[in-house]
């Protein structure tokens, strides 16, 4: 009885839990609605004739992004700002492009709407002025279907990508979203990694921007770490670089114990989804222990890549020779700047690219960042793995 008692009273309070936090959730967002309608009702009555004539601004607080948008239909920038605004974003709106031009020099914006067909200055004019002034704005063009040639035109000059009319409050948002996502990925891939040095008193980075060192252990060229064990044994793994650069592994192709290896030969698979990359061996010798464990747990080498995250074990058999291509300690920072600085590189050129690509292509590239990913990936063993030990 007393065991029914307290199973029910468990239960219970799962329930409750479960119903609070359900009705806590709901109540935060009538109260985000309640403060977005108020900022979309106090924004419609302040005159912002100063800055541009048919300015209307609405901030809210705290937003996924701030967007400015130029149409020449006022029906169009009303439907804008309700539904952008109750869907987190702050949005200006403005009905000519060289009011949208002023703005873009006096403001930080991160999106750029722009409808494709406006007197005085079409879509195609304001796509050019912005990208001219501000290369860091995105710009989304807005089409009906006859004009999509002409949209897609707008990509060799800079545009993002286009949206086309009619479109529901849903796919808005929709796309909105999914355009958040690729510019902050992109602002993502521009930001300069730097190179931790793990000591006791410091601990590791959890930083995506920062690949952790840790002291004692070498590095290889071709991106592993190794650590010599009390035993005469080589534990080796795929470095903190490599895993965070590529971004997250999915599955793991592992050698098998008692294989012999040298040097320079496959050692293990790394996957991502359909692609796969062969990791070389930092050291030659025989396999005598896997760890298994990556098997069913592969998320270890994101998470603990010096620790949990080992590959095998390898009993060397010219270690003292090998040793000299390594590099350890201050060393390893040095070397590892210096990647990351090639790795940096080459994520702009191939950025440019894939923008160039783009402009020539539909438009339709809501597939950008795995084409991205796609050619990291492709480019990454040639420019970071096939390398010199001597």
């Amino acid at each position: 009885m007393v065991v029914l008692i307290v199973v029910l009273t468990v239960v219970v309070f799962i329930v409750v839990d479960a119903v609070l936090r359900i009705a806590m959730r709901k109540l935060q967002e009538s109260r985000t609605a309640k403060e977005r309608k108020e900022a979309l009702d106090i924004g419609l009555r302040l005159d912002f004739a100063d800055e541009a004539k048919s300015l209307k601004r609405v901030e809210v607080e705290n937003p996924k992004a701030k967007i400015l948008a130029v149409d020449d239909e006022e029906v169009i920038l009303d439907s804008f700002r309700k539904i952008l605004v109750f869907a987190g974003y702050s949005v200006d709106t403005v009905e000519k492009g060289p009011e949208a031009l002023s703005l873009v020099k006096k403001n930080d914006y991160d999106f750029v709407f722009t409808d494709l067909k406006m007197p005085e200055m079409d879509g195609v004019e304001v796509t050019k002025a912005v990208k001219h002034l501000r290369p860091d704005i995105d710009v989304i063009v807005i089409t009906g279907y006859a004009s999509i040639e002409t949209a897609v035109a707008t990509m060799k000059y800079g545009a993002m990508d286009y949206v086309q009319k009619p479109f529901t409050e849903d796919e808005l948002v929709d796309f909105v979203n999914k355009f958040l996502i690729r510019r902050e990925d992109r602002i993502e891939r521009t930001i300069k990694p730097k190179v931790h040095l793990v000591t006791p008193s410091l601990g590791e980075s959890s930083s995506k921007h920062e690949f952790n060192v840790p002291a004692g252990v070498f590095i290889s060229p071709t991106h592993n770490w190794v650590k010599i064990e009390l035993n005469g044994l080589v534990r080796v793994g795929i470095d903190d670089f490599t895993q965070k650069m590529l971004g997250k592994i999915s599955e793991l192709e592992l050698p098998k114990s008692g294989q012999q290896i040298k040097k320079g030969e496959p050692l293990f698979s790394i996957k991502q989804n359909s692609r796969s990359m062969k990791i070389p061996s930092p050291v030659s010798g025989k396999i005598t222990s896997v760890n298994i464990n990556l098997e069913d747990h592969v998320e270890y080498i994101n998470m603990k890549t010096y620790e949990l995250g080992w590959i095998c074990s390898i009993e060397p058999t010219n270690l003292t020779d090998e040793l000299k291509s390594l590099k350890i300690g201050a060393d390893a920072v040095s070397w590892y700047q210096k990647e990351a600085n090639k790795f940096y590189e080459m994520t702009r050129q191939i950025s440019s690219e894939e923008a160039s690509a783009d402009s020539k292509d539909d438009g339709k590239s809501n597939a950008a960042t795995e084409q991205m990913n796609d050619k990291i990936w492709e480019t990454f063993p040639e420019s970071f793995l096939k390398v010199s030990f001597d």
